[in-house]
């Protein structure tokens, strides 16, 4: 495992924390739709590197390779907004950064990674610190079981897909391209099949651009290194931090107001950063 390659995927978290405020921007665009444009803008980018590279023949993958890309990518943003549309979004994303503690203890099983006391502990943190941002005021009705199991579902499928990157490390990188623009064809047929139809503005374009830029494209690129040659239970631990600096971020926009939870939740996913590494 690479220090360096490790650092590739903590780059995709931080990329991630810009999500929420990209979205924002690209409001009021239907969420589905919103993510075709920003897979096809990714894949876009990313072909274009990966052709002026001369590498156009890596997309070439055995249909294991693409059931894992695409599932990952299409099924983890698919069972998230079905998620959100069946359950409060409160409860659903809180259910949903499950994901980070799953990439830890999955390592283990999958990966034959150690886990050791100091790293559960610092993913336990990070799970607390994630836990009292997102859960104030949080109910469980049970009129939104269907929901909740979607958003437990999406947790499962992007801790596997991320996990198990590791055991396809022979796919390339560049592969990450064409799992992108199949992600947009399929999820742009979710759009026109349960969403009703939107022109996208200059505002929402320049988001789109944006989100094809980095969370929707370097990000995947930069988080398939990190898992498939950097330390997944460092990285699973890190995790819990894409939450609070999303948080940090709206609050820098003027989107909310720094609490003592934010500063309690970045304090505990900090501290337990902090324990993983040193682990």
């Amino acid at each position: 495992m690479s220090n360096r390659d490790t650092l590739a995927g903590c780059a995709a978290l931080a990329l991630w924390a810009f999500l929420a405020p990209l979205a924002r921007l690209a409001l009021p665009l239907p969420p589905l739709l919103l993510t075709a444009l920003g897979f096809a803008a990714g894949g876009l980018l990313g072909l274009i590197v990966v052709a002026a590279r001369g590498r156009l023949a890596l997309l070439r993958q055995p249909p294991l390779a693409w059931l894992h890309g695409v599932g990952g990518l299409a099924g983890f943003h698919a069972l998230y907004f079905a998620a959100l549309a069946l359950a409060p979004p409160v409860e659903a994303n809180l259910l949903n950064y499950t994901w980070p503690l799953l990439i830890v203890l999955l390592s283990a099983p999958l990966r034959g990674l150690p886990l050791g006391p100091r790293r559960l502990l610092g993913v336990a943190l990070g799970a607390a610190g994630a836990a009292l941002l997102l859960a104030g005021g949080a109910r469980f009705p049970a009129e939104a079981l269907a929901g909740f199991a979607c958003a437990i579902a999406a947790a499962f499928t992007w801790a596997l897909y991320s996990v198990l990157a590791g055991r396809l490390a022979r796919v390339p990188t560049e592969a990450v391209a064409g799992f992108c623009l199949a992600s947009a064809a399929l999820t742009f047929v979710a759009h026109l099949a349960w969403e009703s139809a939107a022109m996208p503005g200059p505002r929402q374009w320049l988001a789109v651009l944006l989100l094809g830029l980095g969370p929707m494209g370097a990000a995947f690129f930069l988080w398939d290194i990190g898992m498939k040659r950097g330390d997944p239970r460092l990285l699973g631990t890190l995790g819990y931090a894409t939450p609070v600096a999303s948080t940090l971020l709206l609050i820098a926009l003027g989107e909310g107001a720094f609490t003592w939870q934010v500063a309690a939740a970045t304090a505990l996913v900090a501290g337990g950063g902090v324990l993983a590494a040193r682990a």
